[in-house]
């Protein structure tokens, strides 16, 4: 599969290479048919509403039909999404995918009385319901998660008042999102061969990957002129943003705008302020990373604008989308015969959209319901990024597999703060695979920076994120005002903490702040490095195949939301409570800064 400079049409394509959808639907009359049926079933949900209070039968009629219409919505959504998403030009399949999320939000408008509702009951009415109807066990842990936030519920004015400000709360994100991907109009730069390119989100990013230096001054600081311009605009919505979370986690009783979002998945603040404690204990690692980035770039300064530069020149391994196969295949037996006959299953039966296609959607993803494979998306270009990529995205899959196949729909999902363990823990066992079978001294030091590069981002620089974050959250809680000049001296101060004396303490890095959309989604972010950190830590088990750490990690992959995450992680063999699931991880990327430093002695 050779790179191609002209897209195909979708109906080009070898039908092996994407994926069947048939599985969902046969056809869109199909589609259709099922649409029209639950717009029907919809008008049923009234007939529901205030009857919890009926007794134990109509309390387990109302559940199951509330998660009967969920049920459906979501494998009418998944089959709108990706038909769309295979071809974004495709009008019918822009319509069908307009169609079922207008009735996704109708479900969710249809059947939001019942929470408000079984918090109307006491518990000692919820509890007696289910010592008098056996068939209510099975949800038990599902209306515990309600009950559990009955001190943060308020009353039906109340609630009705907040809900009714939801616009309102959400505006400082949608205008963020508005102003940063719509109205920005970034300059014109000079690229490698003299053209001139428009800057945008995405160009930055790959000019920052370019090798000719200048090109990546003129990005990097062509970008930041513009958000210094509107540095001022920026502070406004971030802080308005903040004092709305701040203000509703007030009027719903928590301590804080964390404890609240944390609440959700049962997930201790420790867990946070542990991250952030033992990330900036070892931060004389990514100094020393730092420093070794210097010397093999060879440049007197090094600058925040070449933390993206390949170091070690072109990859000097390619796979082809048959060879990736193969390798993933190879690479991913540690996992054990279980979960290696998904993983042909997937391969098999086309669970995979693999090339890309006039069209397409770009990037890359694993996406689907209760009801249907848990398919994956792809754009294969043949690199050593793309066999990540399907290896990440094969994680994805297969945990919502297990999890399908082993709990009920009422559990059949599993929360972000699970997510992307599954997923990075195969791209760890990738990592261990390749450095375990290649000899050749560049492939080894290709396989090592990529891992170091990816830990870099992803625990390091997520956690300086976090840092920040929750900075902000607490000084506003305390009255200090979020202008653009304190944002952007505190986030200097931070960046040059995490980065460290090798990196230059360019100006314009400290109005990075400004440019984050996950600051506007509420304490997220964190995830993505305690997840990389437990899977790290699941992997190395997994690979020295520690007694129980393989049925004990498949046991995590078939939980669900049949449990809390960090309850569900312990069972694992990872406690996210504690610190050393993160020493772990940074005692790995140490022992691989280790071997990268002395294999640059032998090229």
């Amino acid at each position: 599969m050779s790179e191609t400079t002209q897209l195909p049409n979708r109906e080009e394509l070898s039908e092996k290479l994407t994926w069947d959808l048939t599985k969902i639907f046969a056809n869109d009359q199909e589609f259709d048919e099922k649409y029209q049926e639950l717009s029907e079933e919809l008008m049923q949900a009234e007939t529901y509403k205030g009857t919890l209070a009926n007794g134990a039968t109509a309390f387990l009629n109302a559940l199951e039909f509330v998660l009967d219409v969920y049920r459906k919505i979501e494998v009418l959504y998944v089959y709108a999404h990706l038909k769309n998403d295979q071809d974004t030009a495709n009008t019918t399949y822009q319509a069908l995918h307009s169609r079922a999320g207008s009735l996704m939000a109708k479900v969710g408008e249809s059947v939001s009385w019942l929470e408000p509702e079984v918090l109307q009951l006491s518990d000692e009415t919820i509890w007696s319901y289910f010592e008098e109807e056996p068939k209510l066990g099975i949800y038990r842990h599902f209306v515990q998660q309600m009950v559990d936030n009955r001190a943060h519920v308020l009353s039906a004015d109340q609630e009705a008042l907040l809900a009714g400000a939801g616009e309102i709360f959400g505006a400082s994100s949608g205008t963020f999102s508005v102003l940063n991907n719509a109205d920005l109009v970034f300059p014109t730069i000079t690229g490698e061969n003299g053209e001139k390119i428009q800057l945008s989100h995405g160009v930055y990013g790959q000019l920052l990957e370019s090798t000719h230096r200048s090109v990546r001054e003129a990005a990097f600081k062509g970008l930041y002129e513009v958000y210094e311009q509107f540095r001022n605009t920026f502070a406004s919505t971030l802080s308005a943003h903040i004092k709305g979370y701040n203000f509703k986690a007030k009027a719903r009783h928590y301590g804080s705008a964390r404890e609240a979002s944390l609440s959700n998945n049962h997930v201790p603040e420790s867990v946070y302020d542990t991250l952030v404690e033992v990330v900036n204990k070892h931060l004389p690692l990514l100094h020393r990373y730092m420093e070794l980035r210097k010397r093999l770039l060879n440049v007197e300064e090094l600058h925040m604008y070449d933390l993206y530069t390949p170091v070690l020149g072109e990859a000097p391994i390619k796979f082809s989308y048959e060879d990736a196969r193969a390798k993933a295949l190879e690479a991913l037996q540690p996992m054990g015969e279980e979960y290696m006959a998904v993983v042909e299953e997937a391969f098999a039966d086309r669970w995979i959209d693999v090339v890309e296609n006039k069209g397409k959607r770009s990037g890359a993803y694993s996406s689907g319901s209760y009801d249907t494979k848990p398919y994956i998306l792809l754009n294969w270009h043949d690199t050593l990024d793309q066999l990540f990529t399907l290896v990440h995205e094969m994680g994805h899959s297969v945990h919502s597999f297990f999890t399908r196949s082993n709990q009920p729909y009422v559990y059949g999902d599993y929360s972000i703060f699970l997510a992307e363990i599954a997923s990075t823990t195969n791209e760890n066992i990738l990592t261990e695979y390749l450095l375990e079978t290649e000899t050749d001294p560049r492939v080894r030091a290709y396989v090592l920076n990529h891992y170091l590069d990816g830990f870099k981002g992803t625990i390091f620089r997520q956690t300086q994120f976090a840092e920040f974050e929750h900075f902000m959250y607490v000084e506003d809680a305390k009255g200090v005002p979020l202008t653009s000049e304190y944002l952007s001296e505190s986030y200097g101060k931070l960046n040059t903490k995490y980065y460290g004396p090798a990196v230059e303490e360019d100006p314009e890095i400290k109005y990075e702040w400004s440019r984050i959309p996950h600051f506007y989604y509420n304490y997220y972010v964190f995830q993505y490095a305690t997840g990389f950190s437990a899977a790290s830590a699941l992997a190395k088990k997994i690979w020295t195949k520690e007694p129980n750490a393989l049925d004990n990690y498949l046991a995590y992959l078939k939980a669900g939301n049949s449990d809390y995450p960090v309850e569900v992680m312990k069972k694992a063999g990872v406690d996210m409570t504690q610190a050393a699931y993160i020493e772990d991880a940074m005692a790995m990327f140490e022992k691989r800064l280790d071997e990268l430093e002395a294999l640059i002695g032998e090229l």
